[in-house]
């Protein structure tokens, strides 16, 4: 008898991977631009490219200043960013001006004569750039920018301080200036922020494009307005459909999503490998995609399938990027289990995790619980947000319902509770892994890259480096704290299988081999070099 149920649970988890999902796509996910494959691996640079098959469009260039530009489209230049309505280059002459709301009390602040040098001038015309490929053409934000804070400060004795620092040094001078707004040294900050704007590119080096953004980061909250960006930057989201592709080119390019529904799913395979009814709670479902293959696998599994029902649970403002509500989300997986003639039902809750309760996920006797967290709980505010502490309570919420195996993915980082300095140095060392990473799959001139980086990466950074309290909801933690929330809940840590573990190596072989998959302490942890990005463990 124990022989079979490993054999069976080998059957179920080497299903999760080698079956081939492109048949049921059709079913579960939405038409979008796809990327050509196999992945074309160059052995001698390690690097794996993604190109596009669809035909060639319009889209924003930049024009560079730079004669020794590599590339036709896209290089490293902070010059002028404008756009037209066809999406091709404009001079800053034939852009439109942006007046300050005056009724935004961070901004408007009159500007002093001093303000009319060339490299002020230059200063301001640069945030300008960046605001507009953030934010796009219509954007407030730095217009009421106080430039008037600068008028004490002798142009040439900033531009000899910064001698000292080598031209393509550019973290030092990122780190100087989050230093410099640590202290409220606002002179100072404000001359790093000058030189930061010369060094930063959208469309550079990984550190370039990175520094791009937590620069605006670093302007915001120097300006206090963390939170008028952030919301700027979800205001200024493309088209959902848009959205989406942006969204699933980041799942096809990296292996961070794609290791943590694999680790997910191989866990919850193991612990249901013998039931017959097996309810599973998503805590954040989004598009529904990591249950396509679990569903795929449960098909084939001896004896025949159990019969599922996913309660699926997602802010009604994470509908935007699916293009509707939850019942899209049903209506694909329904569809899917049809077809692979698997039992299935479909429950949406949508409502934010901070409102969830016992009863909203309408729990049945007799069917085996499975709670899934991926990507989830660092959204929940906890202690040092709100007494309510919502991180806590959801834990022991489901650890009052009796489950048999639950699901944690989450990043490996430490932004939570620390203070802005440490903070900052924690979120540049994460994200320029994130972004070194995505940098050997797509190239530099990928037209979608940049989209990629804004929409799916940028609006992160700037929300922890800008943003305070509850306008923070960025707050990751790293896995030793999260187990300590999970055990002081009553949980206890539930043994990962060895095969989904090989499983994910095999994964991880279509990749680059800079990044690196480790078991330790009971849990798996997803790197790029010497950085862990993600971690994943399951609990009962």
């Amino acid at each position: 008898m124990r022989a079979s149920k490993q054999h069976k649970g080998s059957n179920m988890s080497k299903t999760l991977y080698y079956k081939s999902v492109q048949e049921i796509e059709a079913f579960c996910m939405p038409q979008f631009q796809t990327l050509d494959r196999p992945l074309c691996s160059n052995n001698s640079t390690h690097k794996s490219y993604f190109s596009s098959k669809s035909p060639r469009e319009p889209y924003c260039t930049f024009e560079s200043s730079s004669a020794t530009a590599s590339y036709n489209t896209f290089y490293n230049s902070p010059s002028t960013v404008s756009f037209s309505p066809n999406g091709s280059p404009v001079s800053q002459q034939e852009s439109q001006s942006y007046p300050p709301d005056p009724h935004d009390n961070n901004y408007g602040s009159p500007a002093s004569g001093s303000c009319n040098t060339d490299d002020v001038y230059d200063f301001r015309h640069k945030l300008r750039e960046l605001e507009t490929v953030m934010l796009g053409p219509d954007s407030d934000i730095i217009d009421g920018y106080d430039c008037s804070l600068i008028s004490g400060i002798e142009i040439d004795d900033w531009k000899q301080m910064m001698e000292g620092i080598p031209r393509k040094d550019l973290k030092p001078v990122l780190v100087s200036c989050a230093k410099a707004v640590s202290d409220n040294d606002v002179s100072m900050a404000q001359i790093l922020m000058a030189e930061l704007r010369q060094m930063v590119s959208v469309s550079g080096e990984p550190i370039q494009r990175l520094g791009a953004y937590m620069l605006e980061g670093l302007v915001a909250k120097l300006a206090s307005s963390g939170s008028s960006i952030y919301k700027s930057l979800k205001c200024k989201e493309p088209k959902s459909s848009d959205l989406l592709s942006y969204m699933h080119i980041l799942y096809e390019v990296c292996p961070y999503i794609k290791f943590g529904y694999m680790s997910a799913n191989g866990a919850i395979a193991e612990a249901m490998k013998d039931e017959n009814r097996v309810h599973i709670i998503d805590f954040q479902i989004a598009q529904g995609s990591q249950w396509i293959t679990l569903i795929q696998a449960f098909a084939g599994r001896p004896g025949g399938p159990p019969h599922i029902r996913i309660t699926g649970i997602d802010d009604p403002t994470s509908a935007y990027a699916r293009g509707g509500g939850l019942n899209i989300v049903g209506q694909r997986l329904s569809k899917l289990a049809l077809f692979f003639k698997v039992p299935f039902e479909f429950h949406s809750v949508a409502i934010s995790g901070c409102d969830v309760n016992a009863n909203d996920l309408r729990i049945r006797p007799g069917e085996a619980l499975a709670v899934n967290f991926a990507f989830m709980l660092h959204h929940m505010p906890d202690e040092s947000v709100s007494t309510q502490n919502h991180r806590d309570r959801l834990l022991r919420l489901v650890k009052g319902l009796n489950p048999k195996v639950v699901t944690l993915v989450e990043q490996e980082s430490n932004t939570n509770t620390a203070a802005f300095y440490p903070r900052f140095l924690e979120t540049m060392d994460y994200y320029t892994a994130m972004f070194e990473s995505i940098d050997v799959t797509l190239e530099r001139d990928h037209k979608e890259r940049i989209n990629v980086e804004q929409h799916c990466l940028a609006r992160d950074v700037v929300n922890i480096v800008a943003c305070e309290g509850t306008e923070r909801v960025e707050r990751h933690e790293l896995l030793g704290k999260w187990k300590l929330r999970f055990r002081m809940a009553g949980f206890t840590p539930y043994p990962l299988s060895s095969l989904v573990n090989a499983t994910i190596k095999t994964l991880l072989d279509h990749y680059s081999e800079r990044y690196r998959l480790e078991e330790r302490d009971g849990a798996l942890y997803l790197g790029w070099m010497n950085r862990d990005l993600v971690a994943s463990c399951a609990w009962k």
